[in-house]
């Protein structure tokens, strides 16, 4: 059991009616007048569904234990993703829209971490950082420095991030899988 206040932003749990929620923020709110509550914006992992919510910080939740093994992402069709594990070869069907946030950093072949809940399948975990090519941005500016505002790039993947103006179609670039930002050229 853990209390509403100890739940951080990545954490999954179970609600009393057996739901499991990802939390993906968490905060302290202190109204001028009465206790204090926590406000979290959660998504249930089952349906992909995100929502804000608050709750009392004594309320309790079980945490859920959640299980991860390396896997290679094979590829997409229609509505589902497909991964295999890379110890028992097995293969996980997974629907888009619980790893589409995922899908705008991994390739095909890419490794990853399928996480499990019980024998469930939840989700993927990505790397820190991955390295995607540049497919389209502005033409780059002659004399451009790193300190510019820069310009939008759409990566291999379909993710667009904002880069220096000097990057060109074709660069690869390392990506953070955390903040969706550009780090640096590969």
């Amino acid at each position: 059991m853990v209390d509403a206040s100890k739940l951080r932003a990545g954490m999954t749990f179970t609600t009393a009616e057996g739901r499991l929620l990802r939390v993906l923020e968490a905060s302290h709110h202190k109204p001028g007048k009465g206790n204090t509550i926590m406000r979290m914006k959660l998504r249930d992992v089952r349906t992909g569904s995100t929502f804000d919510t608050t709750y009392r910080p004594d309320e309790k939740f079980d945490q859920a234990i959640i299980e991860t093994r390396p896997a290679t992402y094979l590829y997409q069709m229609d509505e589902t993703a497909f991964f295999m594990d890379t110890e028992s070869y097995e293969q996980y069907e997974i629907p888009v829209v619980n790893v589409e946030a995922e899908l705008k950093y991994i390739l095909e072949n890419a490794e990853v971490k399928i996480q499990f809940y019980g024998t469930e399948v939840i989700g993927v975990t990505v790397p820190t950082t991955v390295e995607l090519t540049v497919v389209d941005t502005q033409p780059s500016i002659k004399g451009a420095t790193v300190t510019g505002s820069g310009k939008p790039a759409t990566l291999e993947t379909g993710l667009v991030v904002n880069v220096p103006d000097f990057i060109e179609i074709g660069q690869k670039l390392i990506v953070n899988t955390a903040e969706g930002t550009y780090v640096s050229r590969a």
